[in-house]
């Protein structure tokens, strides 16, 4: 049995052995054991697996912290984060016009359909369960009165984190608020929609998807996202004519 070694203050040899906790870990998420947004094992799961003090965890976690391998969340856990890369070279400016949305729509509709696919044929247990937790987010903030992109873009970037292809993940989250700008114009007013008649709709394209991929059938899975983005899109260019139609 590995021997424990002395519990108190953070000692030389206790800041010496949490290099153990730190290369556990990263040895676990290189290993795909433990992915972004996955919760660590608790301090007395480590202590037991590791044979170490609950110092030694501390002083452990807290390199992680440091070295931003982990998030830690006041009394729910520590999460690892996505893996720091550089930057892709693109520059995305916000959408502030119905015209931008409909562009940055095109080009959601090429790069997600295939995400979803893949997705499909590639997702895990806690794949769905990360993409149902952000389609619930999404339902309780709409429900709720609250503004519910965040939950939006998590929905469709877990979708991108199930293709185990990580540079999906790096343009959808670079793409950010470009890519659901909710907070920049208000999508049910222009399509002269019901908020909530119109979050209810979107929210049934969106279950759609997630139905497909949790099956793993991934034609499906491309022709519902396909159909989401494609709606979404002919529901803002019919509302921009409106428009035009009526300062005529």
């Amino acid at each position: 049995m590995p021997a424990t070694p002395p519990s108190g203050p953070t000692t030389g040899r206790a800041r010496n052995l949490a290099q153990t906790v730190v290369a556990y870990v990263k040895e676990q998420v290189a290993a795909n054991k433990l992915a972004p947004g996955d919760k660590l094992p608790t301090e007395s799961e480590l202590m037991r697996e590791l044979g170490v003090s609950r110092t030694v965890v501390r002083e452990g976690i807290s390199r992680l912290q440091a070295g931003e391998v982990i998030e830690t969340r006041h009394g729910i856990g520590s999460f690892v984060l996505e893996p720091r890369r550089e930057r892709l070279d693109v520059e995305m400016v916000p959408a502030t016009t119905v015209e931008d949305l409909l562009a940055i729509l095109e080009l959601r509709i090429s790069l997600e359909t295939e995400s979803a696919g893949l997705a499909a044929q590639r997702a895990q247990p806690k794949d769905i369960t990360r993409i149902r937790a952000a389609l619930n987010a999404i339902e309780t903030a709409s429900r709720n009165g609250g503004d519910s992109a965040a939950a939006d873009l998590e929905f469709h970037v877990s979708i991108a984190r199930a293709t185990g292809n990580r540079y999906f993940v790096d343009i959808l989250t670079q793409m950010g608020s470009a890519l659901i700008p909710r907070n920049r114009i208000d999508s049910a007013g222009i399509a002269k929609s019901d908020p909530k008649v119109y979050v209810a709709l979107v929210n049934q394209e969106h279950e759609s998807i997630l139905d497909a991929i949790a099956r793993n059938e991934a034609d499906a899975a491309r022709a519902a996202m396909r159909m989401h983005l494609s709606n979404s899109r002919e529901r803002l260019r019919k509302a921009a004519d409106r428009a035009k139609t009526v300062k005529r």
